[in-house]
């Protein structure tokens, strides 16, 4: 393995390298999957400071790391939780939010005992989250890419190829 291999997989998985074109890709998928996730505190209580916000970016950092995800960017607010995260094909929106809410939960409120009993039904964020795809190009770009690639039934919005 080449030094400069090492480079490009070092913040991935192993096995998965990032090409110079932006796109991640493992033994069976070339992608560029990017969600803008953020998640609020039960009651929007503004618990999310000091060692609490500090154990809480940890163990995201530690849940993202864990499933090969990569956060891009975030920010933890005093009452919610924003990221912009890369991740794997095989990963749906849904159980990446259920993961990663629900260990930071149970792992907070078993470090801090007046998060415990604040929130004694043991849900320390709200059911719901928001999530959005990111990406580079627009649903009209990718409309006339999938509608002129076979330069034939333009009105059809599922063309088959002959």
């Amino acid at each position: 393995v080449s030094a400069f291999s090492l480079f490009l997989i070092g913040p991935y998985l192993k096995g998965e390298v990032k090409g110079m074109d932006g796109y991640r890709k493992n033994s069976h998928a070339v992608h560029d999957i990017k969600y803008h996730v953020i998640w609020v505190t039960k009651y929007r209580y503004k618990i999310l400071s000091g060692p609490i916000a500090i154990r809480a970016r940890e163990l995201i950092r530690q849940g993202c790391e864990a499933r090969g995800i990569i956060i891009l960017q975030g920010s933890v607010g005093k009452d919610h939780i924003h990221l912009l995260i890369s991740c794997p094909p095989s990963l749906a929106p849904s159980k990446i939010l259920q993961y990663l809410k629900g260990r930071s939960s149970r792992l907070l409120q078993d470090e801090f005992p007046e998060l415990k009993k604040r929130y004694w039904g043991q849900h320390l964020w709200a059911r719901g989250y928001f999530c959005a795809t990111v990406g580079t190009v627009t649903e009209e770009i990718i409309r006339n890419y999938i509608a002129n690639q076979f330069n034939e039934e333009k009105n059809d919005i599922f063309n088959i190829e002959e």
